[in-house]
This record gives structure tokens, C-alpha cells and sequence, in this order.
């Protein structure tokens, strides 16, 4: 499948006729918000892993020396956190092109995490359909699997147009702190490019 999956998404009719739909973000989305959203809402999907699996090559690299991104594998039992938004149907056009490189839009139910009700009595809504890219092991720009240590090594040398790999990293693993949530892949990939820093510094 081609790495440009702008006019695929664009046939994608799942939501048509809706004034509003929920995305959910697990990676750059949930920290770097450069479209307007009704709401947003901390939120999980059951069922997916992040992993830093997808080749970045338009901005956490280049086509000669793509970057690494994350994506979600499907993995049973497993639970994805992150950010919802709540959008208006004309915010895929500017999502659609952020995320052409290799990712598609999938239906997804999203569980809100702040669905706790109110002092009025009144709860939040506990969970929505809505949308999530996904980058498929068959899209041109998939890397593939590979020992977290080897993914920090990578993104340590990696940079592209929206700025160096390792920022990419170290901004999705500060806002999963800022979560409260906890992800073994990110910060075992964190630790390791940290070291690969220090290693690197004047003694």
C-alpha cells in the first residue's frame, strides 16, 4: 500500500452525515494539538499496543533516512491510552495530511477515562465510536519490529522537518506522565536514548 493514504481516508464514509466525531490520539496527537477540537477528553482503546514501529520520512525524518513514529498493533488484552477529540468533519482534511504518511482511518470504540459523572448527577458519557490512525505492517513506510534499545539508537541519529526524532520521543513520553499512564515500550525506548546521551557527553 502506498505510503500516501490521503485520498483513501478521504473515501473513508463510516461517520458521513455526523456534525461531530470523536479521534482518538496516541502519539504527536496527544500533545501536539494544531486543529480546532470541540472537547478532548483523556481516553483509552482496549485491544492495541503502541509501538515505534512506523518510518516517519515527511517529519521525524526523510525519504533517505526516515525517522521512527509510533503506530498501535492489534494485541488482545492490551489497553492504549491516550487523548479523544471531539471534531467537526472538516478537520480530517488537515488530519488526512498530517498523517498521509502510511496511516489509515479505522472505526474504533473509545472508552473515556474521565467518565466519572458530576456533582449534579449528571454522568459522562463512558465511551464513543470514533476514529484512530493506524499505520498496517503493509503500508511503504512500516519498519517493522525491533529491540527497543535498537529503536532508541535510531531515533538518536533521525531528524526531519517537524524537528529531531528524540524530541518526538521524549514529548509522547512526557505526556503520557502528565496522564498518569504508564507505557513499558515508550519509556524503556526513553531510557535507553538517555543513555546513549550521557554516553555521549564529556566526562
Amino acid at each position: 500500500m502506498s505510503a500516501n493514504t490521503i485520498a483513501v481516508n478521504q473515501q473513508m464514509d463510516r461517520f458521513a452525515g455526523q456534525a461531530s466525531v470523536w479521534v482518538f490520539g496516541y502519539g504527536s496527537l496527544i500533545y501536539k494539538v494544531d486543529f480546532p477540537y470541540l472537547e478532548r477528553r483523556p481516553a483509552s482503546i482496549v485491544g492495541w499496543s503502541r509501538r515505534f514501529w512506523q518510518g516517519s520520512h515527511d517529519h521525524r525524518g526523510t525519504p533517505a533516512a526516515p525517522g521512527r513514529v509510533v503506530t498501535i498493533i492489534a494485541d488482545a488484552g492490551a489497553v492504549c491510552h491516550g487523548m479523544a477529540y471531539l471534531i467537526t468533519p472538516s478537520v480530517f482534511e488537515h488530519l488526512d495530511y498530517r498523517e498521509k504518511n502510511g496511516y489509515l482511518r479505522v472505526a474504533v470504540e473509545i472508552g473515556f477515562d474521565d467518565a466519572d459523572g458530576h456533582a449534579d448527577g449528571i454522568a459522562d458519557k463512558s465511551a464513543a465510536e470514533g476514529v484512530v490512525y493506524v499505520a498496517r505492517e503493509d503500508n511503504e513506510a512500516f519498519l517493522g519490529a525491533a529491540s527497543e534499545e535498537e529503536i532508541a539508537r535510531h531515533i538518536a541519529g533521525a531528524a526531519g522537518p517537524s524537528g529531531p526524532n528524540s524530541d518526538y520521543l521524549t514529548q509522547l513520553a512526557v505526556a503520557l506522565r502528565e496522564l498518569g499512564k504508564q507505557d513499558d515500550h515508550v519509556f524503556a525506548i526513553e531510557q535507553y536514548l538517555v543513555e546513549l546521551i550521557d554516553s555521549g557527553k564529556p566526562k
